[in-house]
């Protein structure tokens, strides 16, 4: 069976900016700020949730069927999807729009000023969920916003298994819209920061939401690993240890590739979680999403065998 990832597809332009920002940014100037950032050093990642997810799905052993949009100049990207064994025949080509862009300088002190163009991403509900036997589950990630509407409610009216992944994405949706999307999921992945965040604007906690219908919910607390909720039962599933922390960007698409994986193949949340753990340790060990290898084998068995 394949699965379905619903996302977006973005270039990310990383560089570094050898000061602080403080220093150049005067506080009584900013009505009239006019800045520049000499950065010495600059790196270009492929990114965004629907392709890191996908990376990460295929390096474990899984199907992935990529539903996005991108611009002409994402060719290579899409080339590069084809090449893990991605089924890249639902993602749309704009022609007069960029490829969703992220544009970030860094500072020594770790701020970050990020430009991000969403580009072909604005007309990624255009393109429409594959219907087809052989998608056994399916993700909702951050995408646009009439995208991540839509294949909501096309996958819940094809009664597709899915999980919905709100993601940076979230505070686009008021309560009613995110209720919607709950009601229409089977499973809830959020961080502890976004589950605060749906608390508030759904007035549903964690706890209450896990005994709807919904299958499980996952709160990821980074290093410290994840809650897993079912029925009002909270689950601590700790951490794995890193090698080393380099870059922590893609390392929750990382984690729900790893739920997809567990997920299609009727595992419990708990050893989805696992399974996310040592997969999000082994990301964050590498810069960019998509430049770590997996040794799927004995990832799954380590997993399995796990008490």
């Amino acid at each position: 069976m394949s699965a379905l990832i619903c996302g977006s597809l973005a270039f990310d332009t990383i560089t570094n900016f050898p000061g602080r920002f403080s220093q150049q940014i005067l506080p009584d100037q900013v009505h009239i700020l006019n800045v520049s950032f000499l950065v010495p050093t600059l790196r270009r990642e492929f990114g965004g949730c629907a392709g890191n997810i996908a990376y990460n799905l295929a390096q474990l052993g899984g199907k992935p069927v990529v539903l996005a949009a991108i611009g002409p100049d994402g060719a290579e990207y899409r080339e590069r999807m084809a090449g893990w064994g991605a089924d890249v025949s639902h993602v749309r080509t704009e022609a007069t729009s960029y490829t969703a862009q992220a544009i970030i300088i860094t500072d020594v002190d770790n701020n970050q000023i990020t430009a991000f163009h969403p580009g072909a991403m604005q007309a990624a509900h255009l393109a429409p969920i594959p219907v087809s036997n052989e998608i056994g589950i399916a993700i909702i990630a951050p995408d646009g916003r009439d995208a991540m509407i839509q294949h909501a409610a096309q996958l819940a009216a094809a009664k597709v298994p899915f999980i919905f992944d709100p993601g940076q994405g979230l505070p686009m949706f008021d309560g009613d819209e995110l209720r919607t999307f709950i009601g229409q999921a089977n499973w809830l992945a959020v961080n502890d920061y976004e589950a605060r965040m749906l608390s508030e604007r759904t007035g549903s906690n964690i706890e209450s939401l896990s005994r709807s219908h919904l299958k499980g919910i996952v709160v990821t607390l980074g290093a410290d690993g994840c809650e897993v909720w079912r029925a009002g039962s909270r689950i601590h599933v700790p951490g794995h240890s890193a090698a080393e922390v380099v870059d922590p960007t893609g390392c929750g698409d990382a984690f729900r590739a790893a739920l997809l994986y567990g997920l299609e193949r009727n595992w419990s949340l708990e050893q989805c979680a696992v399974l996310g753990n040592r997969v999000g340790a082994i990301k964050v060990a590498h810069r960019g999403g998509q430049n770590h290898r997996l040794s799927a084998d004995r990832l799954v068995q380590d997993t399995l065998s796990r008490p």
